[in-house]
């Protein structure tokens, strides 16, 4: 942010809407950020362009009529109900009379989610008519799911993710979720198809991970001859143009991130390709890049002791599956001592110190716990990559082929079927419970709707597991706003009790929707919900407010915490009926749906008190922090000030409660050396966080990095 200016600015309504917003990086004549101009941008903005850009119809019937007929509307969809009903839904939503609060959100909402004509010069939807069409979309023709959808949207609480929001309801749209994660096996069937798949999936708007390390190493063997194999750099290449060629008719290339083992001998080498000054027949420029970390690995460099590198090809060979299936910190001695292994070795700390450069040259590698993530994982099998954001964090299967490329057993991929509440709304609106199962309910939906047969594996995984991930947003600007300073006490406290809280919620809709279809995702029987087990921590001991402040804020928002007995209660019925989703929770690092909703991006703080953003041909525009004001700016530390150690105590709160990962991006002052960010990654181990999405310096230029790096999981 840059420190707004004191100036005198007369006359603020004859101003147009650019220059209005562009008050709030001014100061008033008395030294105040301008809000009100913002406001007044927001309102000049539909004044000035939305209106006169926006075709009405002289009746609702008409329009509709008109929609159908054109193919801008789904017909099949809307015949799943009565033509009043969806006439009276949107009386619904209209009587709310919705204004967005900045500037920026209105402009994000125009631009990038409402339907346009096919020449892209009218307006064929306001915000609530893209509500409206989510909404019964979702609901499939459940007159109440969508009445409640609705309630729950145009309140702000519950906010699909972008995928979902912009293409519900039309005739000409793309898939409702756009994440998703293939895991590669080490042979040419499972590469080929891993790139196809992932040319498929990016096609369709989505962004894909891929899981490497089960890919031989450079130099393994080759149907037995040695110094063959051409190890993982080619591959990594390979993905690469293949996400620049599906561009999406050149909206915008291709998203693509690859996992590898820290384990895995070609580790220095995956590593290097993001060097600033590396070859040009290594480096890789678009990929993002994730390393995923065994305990072992930290308590190698603590000791300072080299840290062995094992050939997957001979790991899998020796224990038959593949090496990302294989525990490395169980196994790591047995491997060390097993003559039939191949292994290097390189300084553990070294490692560590590799990757904090890189970090600090780039915000890359992100970097998943493994053994963290595995120890919380309730379900059976083993979790050994993630996604474009670091929060998707799922079991996945092989899928395995004939020498003919025929497929022999169709594997487990993933997908990311994403929604978030505003945390601040939802405190608000004094049902928590309700806007939670709602949110459940919508979200199902997505992946009930969702069947992407040309890549079978996704399809596969998604029919089985119906996984889900409910994020949160603005819980930075909710703490501001009640005066409490992140990463405080209080703070940690609030947000571990939320959590606590949502997660009860979650598991109470998925208990009810199983129960209502007589079906559970697919290995329920075999997880620690079956068992009872995943439950033991919220019913063996009392999880109340540690302070009374927190213990306030949700008694006077007429929100009651879950205590033992309502835990024993769930427990006794996800024992008889099960649960209808695999994975419940996952927070992703919400981009325009925060701006549109007024929020503060994902748990995070505030990157700024006032942001400023490159908005295409418009240029500049500048987003004040939701809820703060001239009086509570003090409660709004940016994330910079605020510093790794308090984000990652917050983060640690919530990822108790969440059953995947958090999107957690820590944030360091321009005085911070590669050593504050190695000090930190430990200090995030020792917490308990399932891993790290990217570390920005503040003088290090990433402010577009992460929007464009992760725009298919943006919410």
């Amino acid at each position: 942010m840059t420190t707004p200016t004191p100036v005198e600015i007369p006359n603020v309504r004859s101003k147009d809407y650019h220059s209005l917003n562009a008050l709030l990086n001014l100061y008033d004549a008395d030294g105040n950020i301008q809000f009100g101009a913002d406001k007044e941008a927001a309102r000049q903005y539909f004044l000035e362009h939305v209106n006169t850009h926006t075709r009405f119809w002289n009746t609702f019937e008409e329009r509709i009529d008109y929609l159908i007929e054109n193919e801008y509307y789904e017909k099949a969809m809307l015949d799943q109900y009565d033509f009043a009903f969806v006439k009276d839904l949107t009386k619904q939503a209209y009587a709310v009379k919705h204004r967005f609060e900045s500037f920026l959100g209105a402009f994000k909402y125009y631009t990038s989610y409402t339907l346009k004509s096919f020449d892209g010069k009218r307006y064929l939807e306001r915000f609530e008519d893209r509500i409206v069409m989510t909404a019964l979309t979702l609901a499939a023709g459940n007159e109440k799911l969508a009445r409640d959808l609705v309630n729950e949207m145009i309140s702000g609480r519950f906010q699909p993710a972008t995928p979902t929001f912009l293409n519900a309801g039309k005739a000409q749209r793309g898939e409702l979720v756009s994440c998703f994660l293939l895991r590669v096996e080490d042979n040419m069937e499972s590469i080929s198809r891993g790139i196809n798949s992932a040319l498929q999936l990016s096609k369709r708007g989505g962004g894909v991970a891929l899981n490497l390390s089960n890919i031989r190493e450079t130099g393994a063997p080759i149907k037995q001859i040695e110094n063959q194999s051409s190890g993982i750099i080619p591959v990594m290449k390979l993905l690469e143009d293949s996400f620049s060629y599906a561009n999406q008719l050149g909206a915008r290339q291709g998203a693509g991130a690859v996992y590898l083992s820290a384990h895995h001998p070609d580790i220095m080498k995956f590593l290097d390709t993001k060097r600033e000054n590396a070859d040009e027949k290594i480096r890789i420029k678009t990929l993002s890049l994730g390393v995923v970390v065994p305990d072992i690995t930290f308590k190698l460099a603590a000791k300072n002791e080299d840290m062995y590198l094992f050939s997957p090809y001979d790991v899998e060979k020796f224990y038959g599956i593949p090496f990302g299936d294989i525990s490395v910190t169980e196994k790591y001695q047995e491997m060390v001592d097993n003559p039939a292994i191949k292994k290097t070795k390189i300084s553990a700390r070294e490692f560590f110190q590799t990757v904090a450069e890189l970090q600090f040259e780039s915000g890359y590698p992100y970097i998943v716990f493994e053994d963290t993530v595995n120890k919380a994982n309730p379900i059976k099998g083993r979790i050994n990559m993630s996604n474009l954001c670091s929060e998707i964090l799922q079991v996945n299967t092989p899928t395995t082929y004939h020498e003919n490329l025929n497929v022999d057993v169709v594997g487990k991929d993933i997908s990311c079927n994403l929604g978030s509440l505003n945390i601040a709304l939802a405190m608000d609106g004094g049902n928590l419970g309700k806007t939670v199962e709602t949110a459940i309910r919508g979200l199902t939906a997505v992946s009930q709707q969702s069947h992407i047969s040309a890549v079978p594996s996704i399809e596969n995984g998604n029919d089985q597991s119906h996984a889900i991930g409910l994020g949160q947003m603005n819980l930075a600007g909710y703490l501001g706003r009640e005066r409490i300073h992140y990463g405080s006490e209080e703070g940690i406290d609030f947000t571990n009790i939320y959590f606590y809280t949502v997660l009860f919620h979650a598991l109470r809709a998925s208990n009810l929707i199983a129960k209502e279809q007589g079906e559970t995702f697919a290995g329920f029987e075999d997880s620690k919900y079956a068992s009872g087990e995943f439950f033991d921590k919220y019913t063996d001991r009392e999880w109340k407010p540690a302070t009374q402040r927190v213990a306030d804020l949700f008694a006077n928002a007429g929100i009651a915490i879950p205590d033992q007995d309502d835990w024993r209660k769930l427990k006794r019925a996800v024992a008889k009926h099960g649960i209808y989703n695999q994975n419940l929770q996952a927070v992703p690092p919400t981009g325009s749906i925060s701006y549109i909703n007024n929020s503060t991006s994902s748990i995070h703080p505030i990157a700024s008190k006032i942001e400023i953003r490159k908005e295409g041909k418009l240029g500049r525009v500048y987003y004040a922090a939701p809820f703060m004001t001239n009086e509570n700016q003090e409660y709004f530390q940016d994330a910079y000030e605020v510093g790794p150690e308090k984000i990652i105590d917050t983060y640690a709160a919530a990822t108790q409660h969440v059953d995947q990962g958090l999107s957690l991006t820590l944030f360091f002052k321009d005085t911070a050396t590669t050593r504050d960010v190695n000090k930190a990654q430990i200090y995030a181990f020792r917490k308990g966080i399932k891993s790290i999405y990217y570390i920005r310096i503040r003088t290090t230029a990433l402010a577009g990095t992460e929007a464009e790096g992760c725009v298919s999981c943006q919410l």
